[in-house]
């Protein structure tokens, strides 16, 4: 029998989520495309995210940016 990749999604709103990861992100001094890299993601993904042009945001790409910024974006979510 194959075992399959069940993948559990949890949905929850974060109000003004990309202007704190601009603010985090001009904070650090690094370049986007420098902090983009760091998460594993495009400078073109974390643009759209900051101008919060994204609605779904896996927490996958939520992790590499708090990575990247050494910060804690959504410290109360549930996991």
């Amino acid at each position: 029998m194959d075992s399959l990749l069940m993948r559990v999604v949890f949905s929850k709103n974060y109000p003004g989520l990309g202007e704190k990861i601009r603010e985090f992100r001009k904070k650090s001094g690094k370049s986007m495309t420098e902090l983009a890299a760091n998460a594993g993601i495009s400078y073109s993904h974390w643009n759209r995210i900051e101008n919060e042009k994204v609605r779904d945001l896996p927490v996958e790409t939520l992790r590499g940016m708090e990575k990247a910024l050494g910060k804690s974006l959504v410290p109360d979510r549930d996991e």
